[in-house]
């Protein structure tokens, strides 16, 4: 079985400027995810799909290989369901034929290898879909609301009055980017993600953060520090 993993890095970030290959404890976000995917031994190679000469000279740098994106596929607005599908295309018109397809968002630095495991041993005859998730701090049924035309508040899920306790209510999840695995054929033959049988792996919360904001960033960075003194610290004994 080959399975390739996929960075989708577009240059023109808003939010936070060349945040895909902005310096995190030393090394680009970029760097981060390529480097965690070489560590899995299952994972035959890395692709990067980009519209940035100085992302693709970043991918380059950590041994990835650079698919140029086309700039109908690349902007603010494309659905980046159409660059998976551009890759899957490329890589298979050029490297051949491949079995398992494991994207890994720049933007989630925080991930570890087992993480990653984890949803690719997942991916089994009933699912069609890997995604991470953790555990919501709010819940839809109880104390997320939305307003109407007059400012007039109501929970998101009505529940008919059953639900009047947050711990009555089902569980919710927030998704997370650590990695989304699924199959090739999956991909050339649906539109979203949606469609098919999805699974979740649940991931702590402090693994799970996806970078959109300067505020973001900065949480990333206070919890990289932290990991890299623990790893030191351990490293010592």
């Amino acid at each position: 079985m080959r399975t390739f993993a996929f960075v989708f890095a577009r240059g023109g970030s808003k939010g936070v400027p060349g945040k895909n290959i902005r310096p995190l404890a030393d090394k680009p976000l970029l760097g981060h995810a390529l480097s965690i995917a070489k560590q899995i031994p299952e994972i035959e190679q890395r692709f990067v799909s980009t519209d940035a000469a100085e992302i693709a000279a970043v991918a380059e740098d950590y041994g990835a290989t650079v698919i140029m994106r086309p700039s109908e596929i690349a902007q603010d607005d494309s659905p980046e369901w159409l660059a998976w599908q551009h890759a899957v295309e490329w890589v298979r018109k050029t490297v051949g034929d491949f079995d398992g397809f494991v994207s890994l968002p720049a933007t989630a630095p925080m991930r570890l290898a087992q993480d990653i495991r984890a949803c690719m041993a997942a991916l089994d005859a009933d699912t069609d879909a890997v995604v991470t998730m953790t555990p919501a701090a709010r819940s839809p049924w109880f104390n997320m609301v939305k307003a109407n035309a007059e400012g007039q508040l109501s929970v998101l899920v009505n529940s008919g009055g059953r639900i009047v306790r947050r711990q009555d209510a089902p569980q919710a999840f927030d998704l997370t980017t650590l990695a989304y695995v699924m199959r090739p054929e999956f991909i050339m033959s649906h539109d979203s993600l949606w469609q098919g049988r999805v699974r979740g792996v649940v991931v702590p919360q402090e693994r799970a953060i996806d970078i959109d904001t300067e505020f973001d960033f900065k949480v990333a960075e206070f919890l990289m520090r932290e990991r890299v003194t623990l790893e030191k610290m351990h490293a010592e004994r």
